[in-house]
């Protein structure tokens, strides 16, 4: 029991943080509704140049185009982030939201954009799409407006007469003398006023362009590439439809998070195992061998001779090495002081010279 419950902390490293999965997606990420699977399309996205340069040899060095056939122009558009192209004057769009432009195309000189960050990212059935929305104005058209039919040209001439017969009717009051009271030019006063309150909230609520792609499985195609296509726009040139094909559509399972590496669940495996191999062993020496203070250890013979082979291996190299170290000369070592040392020579040669005196004084 008491086994159990040690280890039970480093045993709660190892199992994964279901937890996380209740945190947020990350951006250009969804899972989908009918497979459950995951899907993220970062690996789509094109990231600006640093200092005009490329961070990875594969890395693009411009955003995505789709060839517009029969349009008379070609679109640039990014995947869940702005083009890195940058433009200093777009129609309808503020300078402070230029940067944020997803997607846009050149119509005679000038830039037109069809759709800003953020982007959004959905499922409808099984299709996957990416919508980019408040692009520019929908008043300015890709081509010029087709010439008004011969029905609308009847409305208009219609309207023209009706604006006769009232011309008319405001010369006959004219001749009758009728004017106007103080309290009527006060409601023409009031009715101006509503006119312009309701021309200012039109102007606010402008319809903008806007980008419609549809996301279609290629596995052909290598990881982060992508075949962008135009399919066409609206009748009123306000949502323009495209269809990219990228191995990014095709889905995977995502990978569960975990804190521990590869080199940490190899430690934490280790660390078990010792954790095992120290409370078994303890155990059995004292419950089965009857065993008590260091001898209690699993294997104890083994272990104090490896600890006893260390320390001599220790002493050894301290010991040569304070051999080299210098070392401050004292007493001991002067001439003549002990037999060893420099003057352990000079001191030998003084005694057999007088070993020498005293047998010559013998004879």
């Amino acid at each position: 029991m008491r086994l159990s419950i040690l280890l039970l902390p480093i045993l709660s490293l190892l199992t994964p943080s279901f937890a996380a999965d209740s945190k947020p997606l990350a951006p250009c990420t969804i899972f989908s509704p009918t497979t459950n699977a995951y899907f993220d399309l970062n690996t789509l996205t094109v990231l600006p140049l640093k200092d005009h340069k490329k961070a990875h040899k594969d890395d693009r060095g411009e955003s995505w185009h789709a060839r517009g056939y029969g349009m008379g122009t070609n679109f640039t558009l990014n995947f869940c982030a702005p083009v890195i192209e940058t433009k200093e004057e777009v129609v309808g769009i503020r300078e402070s939201q230029l940067k944020n432009i997803s997607a846009f195309y050149e119509w005679k000189g000038k830039t037109y954009s069809i759709g800003q960050t953020p982007a959004q990212l959905y499922f409808r059935g099984k299709e996957l799409s990416l919508a980019y929305e408040n692009g520019s104005p929908c008043d300015s058209p890709l081509t010029s407006e087709p010439p008004a039919s011969k029905h609308d040209r009847r409305k208009l001439n219609d309207d023209d007469d009706d604006d006769d017969d009232d011309d008319d009717d405001d010369k006959d009051d004219k001749k009758k003398g009728k004017g106007k009271k103080k309290g009527s030019d006060d409601d023409d006063d009031d009715d101006e006023d509503d006119r312009k309150s309701r021309k200012g909230s039109s102007s606010d609520d402008v319809r903008r362009k806007s980008t419609l792609i549809s996301l279609a499985c290629d596995q052909l195609l290598p990881a982060g590439k992508a075949h962008v296509s135009f399919v066409g726009a609206s009748p009123d040139q306000c949502t323009y439809f495209f269809r990219a094909k990228s191995l990014a559509a095709c889905g995977g399972v995502k990978e569960p998070p975990t804190g521990l590496g590869a080199g940490g669940v190899f430690g934490v495996i280790l660390i078990i195992f010792l954790a095992v191999y120290l409370l078994g062993g303890i155990a059995y020496q004292r419950t089965v061998q009857h065993q008590r203070g260091w001898r209690q250890l699993p294997n104890y013979t083994v272990w104090a001779s490896i600890f006893s082979v260390l320390r001599d291996i220790f002493i050894i190299l301290t010991s040569s090495c304070s051999r080299l170290l210098p070392r401050r000369q004292g007493y001991n070592q002067l001439p003549g002081n002990g037999r060893g040392g420099r003057g352990g020579g000079r001191a030998d040669d003084e005694n057999r010279l007088m070993d020498q005196l005293d047998e010559e004084y013998d004879d």
